[in-house]
């Protein structure tokens, strides 16, 4: 019920604008919305799969960095049905001792199925040609692209990007324009962004105002400024006027901030006069808080918890989730002083975890553990010690051939006071392929993460 008047609450709000901007065919119109905020670490395939299935109407992936994205190889993994975008990272390129397999990394995952229509991808970009570059790679398997413009991380701000790109609006709006025009218009899809709020109201006004002007169809608002931090209250007081200034223009309006549940994002969204609500701290521990009330909402966690963190398990199972994902995961929805959450945090693998979880009964999860460990190398237990050893020894073994190549080179006669010495550049080893039209120094900025 609370989902469909929020649906309805959306189409109200909206009615009186006459210039909404339109909906492209493949993309989502985020009003009447409440919807799993982009986080780091819980905006994974698990995370936004478990988000969906308790009731969220949208979910946005995790903010990925445009040159992150640049260079991978798209491909269907047939044991998961997950589409998958990877890399073999620049470390194991240049030292292939850190992983003698030389597993490549996957940097995004998608669920075609489940997440059709419904998954936003961030990007973390302060470059225009970057952004639409990466931006197109994965544009036919999303329902949208949204440009970080808020993240306050050093991470994201020391590259110009985040929340640096409110200090440069010139360069925020080029961004999103050339998204739009090359991106959102060629396969069809809406261009939005997020954004904090600034210090001065007057100074948050003008920003969206040419925010807007771009073309986006939707825009979220972090109701913090860059400084604060999660545990500082939301600053609600420009609400309003964003969501004013968003419904003039006829784009949709999410609000962002200390919201815990759908009850409250609905409440809040009438309160405000937005279009829908962003849902972040919470979901880490409780992803049922997009559950309507009547459902159990968020009230029924503590003695539901099992239940969620069960499906959570069984979900990362099936897409073979990165461990130390799925474990951070664990560590925030299991309850802190239970006897599980400390057995959960000696595990080391996925058969463990299932154990701990007590679990091995469920369905078929433990032989599915078992053959998950495997294929991502952890069903042997190497300690820090053991790989510092296995990389020396790598190590030594690639360097043995030089040694050799050394001696030779002492024991032969030395050159005569009027031999002219003439330096030999040495040939590179292994580097990658490049395509024929990049020039390595592009080849090596495109590889790096």
């Amino acid at each position: 019920m609370l989902r469909t008047l929020g649906r309805a609450l959306g189409s109200v709000m909206a009615s009186p604008v006459s210039n909404r901007v339109a909906i492209p065919k493949n993309g989502v119109d985020y009003r009447g919305k409440v919807v799993l905020a982009p986080m780091v670490r819980s905006g994974e395939l698990p995370s936004r799969l478990l988000a969906l299935k308790y009731g969220a109407d949208l979910v946005w992936g995790p903010e990925t960095i445009d040159r992150a994205i640049i260079g991978t190889t798209r491909r269907l993994n047939p044991k998961t049905s997950t589409i998958e975008f990877t890399r073999l990272p620049t470390s194991k390129i240049r030292d292939p001792a850190l992983d003698p397999k030389l597993r490549e990394s996957v940097i995004y995952r998608i669920h075609p199925e489940l997440e059709k229509g419904k998954l936003i991808y961030q990007v973390g970009t302060a470059n225009p040609e970057l952004a639409v570059e990466a931006a197109k790679i994965v544009a036919a398997d999303v329902a949208g692209i949204d440009v970080n413009a808020g993240c306050p991380k050093p991470f994201s701000t020391s590259g110009g990007m985040g929340a640096a790109l409110l200090t440069t609006p010139d360069l925020l709006c080029n961004i999103l324009t050339k998204l739009v025009e090359e991106v959102g218009k060629v396969f069809e899809i809406g261009i939005s962004v997020k954004i904090r709020i600034l210090d001065k109201a007057e100074d948050t006004e003008v920003l969206v105002k040419r925010l807007v002007a771009t073309g986006i169809t939707g825009l979220t608002v972090h109701c913090r400024t860059t400084p604060m931090r999660p545990r500082e209250r939301a600053i609600r007081d420009q609400l309003k006027m964003v969501g004013q200034i968003c419904r003039e223009a006829g784009v949709a309006c999410l609000m962002n901030g200390d919201v815990t549940s759908r009850k409250e994002a609905l409440q809040l969204v009438e309160e405000f006069g937005v279009d829908g609500a962003m849902i972040a701290t919470e979901a880490e521990k409780n992803p049922s808080c997009f559950r309507p009330n009547a459902e159990g909402g968020p009230h029924a966690w503590k003695s539901a918890w099992k239940e969620v963190v069960t499906e959570y398990m069984r979900m990362s199972l099936q897409v073979e989730n990165r461990w130390g994902n799925t474990k951070y995961l664990l560590n925030q929805m299991i309850p802190g002083k239970s006897k599980t959450h400390a057995d959960m945090t000696r595990s080391k693998n996925y058969q463990e975890v299932i154990k701990a979880l007590e679990l091995q009964d469920t369905d078929d999860m433990l032989e599915l553990a078992e053959a998950v460990d495997e294929r991502l190398g952890l069903t042997t237990h190497e300690t820090k010690s053991e790989k510092r050893a296995r990389m020396k020894e790598n190590k030594q073994q690639q360097q043995q051939p030089l040694t050799k190549e050394k001696r030779k080179y002492q024991d032969e006669p030395k050159e005569t006071s009027n031999t002219k010495r003439v330096k030999i550049p040495e040939a590179p080893s292994e580097a990658p392929n490049l395509p024929q039209d990049v020039t390595p120094a592009a080849g090596a900025a495109a590889l790096s993460v």
